[in-house]
């Protein structure tokens, strides 16, 4: 690949979603895919390696009672997803990294067609953000071991596990809106 930083169409763009320290916060209970950050890593350096484009999403709250608050340490990037000083970072304030912010008017910039979302929260964010690029007609890639959810109960009161609401999370996205992707997979499509 080429060392440029210009943008050519069929260049997948990485979208690391939240990863920010308030995510680490015990309030948020037990999580699935302790080795998520791990392969997060993996994927950016893949990315920084060959140039590739990259968009940092920052969850910037505006409920007086959450970790993703301004000017507390949670608002913070995770250390494993630090952008460099070059790669963009778009603040958001809902769960959809398409609303309210510049996102979708950057990827049509820059002729991008292939969007890789890895990050938090599987239910929530990501998939919020998944369900808007599919059907914004983004090629969307979802990577199941880069991203993590926490247990929660159903409307009934029933309690499912991390896993549990991550795989249906991921059923949901499959097919309709993204592909659903392990970071080996994915890495090898790209070879």
């Amino acid at each position: 690949m080429n060392n440029t930083h210009s943008t050519h169409k069929n260049q997948p763009l990485l979208l690391l979603i939240d990863l920010q320290k308030a995510i680490d916060h015990p309030d948020w209970g037990e999580r699935n895919n302790l080795d998520a950050e791990e392969n997060i890593a993996t994927l950016l350096a893949h990315w920084r390696n060959n140039d590739l484009p990259i968009i940092h999403i920052k969850h910037t709250s505006v409920e007086p009672d959450s970790h993703y608050r301004p000017h507390q340490e949670g608002h913070d990037f995770k250390a494993v997803a630090q952008p460099e000083t070059h790669e963009e970072v778009i603040e958001k304030h809902t769960n959809s990294a398409f609303i309210n912010t510049p996102l979708e008017q950057i990827l049509r910039a820059r002729n991008i067609e292939d969007v890789v979302i890895i990050g938090v929260i599987t239910n929530n964010s990501v998939e919020a953000t998944a369900r808007m690029s599919g059907n914004l007609g983004f090629n969307t890639t979802v990577v199941s071991d880069a991203t993590f959810t926490f247990g929660k109960k159903d409307y009934s009161g029933k309690w499912h596990d991390a896993q549990q609401i991550h795989d249906i999370s991921l059923s949901n996205m499959a097919g309709e809106y993204a592909q659903i992707m392990s970071t080996k997979e994915l890495l090898s499509s790209m070879d």
